[in-house]
């Protein structure tokens, strides 16, 4: 058995439906509510369910006495950009660390983000095409954030881009692929039948309430997600350890 496979295999913590929380946000936008006291938040989501956490290189320092507890893994998010760029550069998703360092801090998978339709799509696609052969190199999985970012906000959930979107990550090599939940169970099979890698649903903006995230990643599974990939909605939640659970209970069923 390949190293990937048994890292695969170390993902899937609890159940063949994938619980993802991704805390990379900091770059993006500041140490926001929930990424203050990061490790206090790692400790929470890994207690409701979570399988594994999504951050920079350089919080793992903080997250020494949560990781490594046999609770929950570590993926290690290669690309960045910040809210403070002109917002022409705001889709610009800069290779910030590397494969290998990843391994060095325990990482036991591999995070990267692509906007496609932006300006700067091709330098992106390159970025995880090199990226996903260094995985395979190394025998680490590899989650590719696959957005449509070509400047339409309707173009953000349409389901034949965001399928369109998925295929990319799979032919370029991602082992799992996290796209925009397109509105409905029923446009998003159409998501799912693309590829035969697992699909995994964003949380896209702050919901109006927890019964509204729920309500999403019922459909979204009900439509053959293989589950969720979702920052804001939960680290910001005022009882992450209580929606993880909630969330996990529906993975689950």
């Amino acid at each position: 058995m390949s190293g990937k496979e048994i890292r695969l295999k170390k993902l899937y913590h609890h159940s063949d439906k994938l619980l993802i929380v991704p805390m990379d946000h900091g770059i993006t936008i500041g140490p926001v509510v929930g990424l203050t006291e990061i490790n206090e938040t790692v400790k929470a989501v890994f207690e409701g369910g979570a399988d594994a956490v999504v951050v920079h290189k350089g919080l793992v320092r903080y997250l020494k006495d949560t990781l490594g507890s046999n609770k929950g893994e570590l993926i290690i998010h290669l690309s960045a950009s910040t809210s403070l760029a002109p917002e022409a550069q705001a889709n610009r998703k800069e290779v910030v660390s590397s494969v290998e360092h990843s391994i060095r801090l325990g990482a036991t998978a591999i995070s990267t983000h692509v906007n496609l339709g932006s300006p700067f799509e091709a330098d992106q696609l390159r970025d995880v095409g090199l990226i996903a052969e260094e995985c395979d190199k190394w025998g680490l999985p590899l989650l590719a954030m696959m957005y449509v970012r070509d400047g339409s906000k309707d173009h953000e959930f349409d389901s034949v881009r965001i399928r369109h979107a998925a295929r990319v990550a799979e032919e370029l090599g991602a082992d799992i692929v996290k796209v925009n939940y397109s509105g409905s169970a029923e446009s998003f099979k159409d998501v799912i039948t693309g590829v035969k890698i697992p699909v995994l649903i964003a949380g896209g903006e702050r919901l109006s309430s927890s019964g509204d995230l729920l309500s999403m990643v019922d459909d979204a599974i009900s439509a053959g997600a293989n589950g969720i990939s979702i920052g804001r909605n939960i680290f910001q939640d005022e009882n992450p350890a209580k929606l993880c659970a909630g969330i996990r209970s529906i993975l689950d069923q």
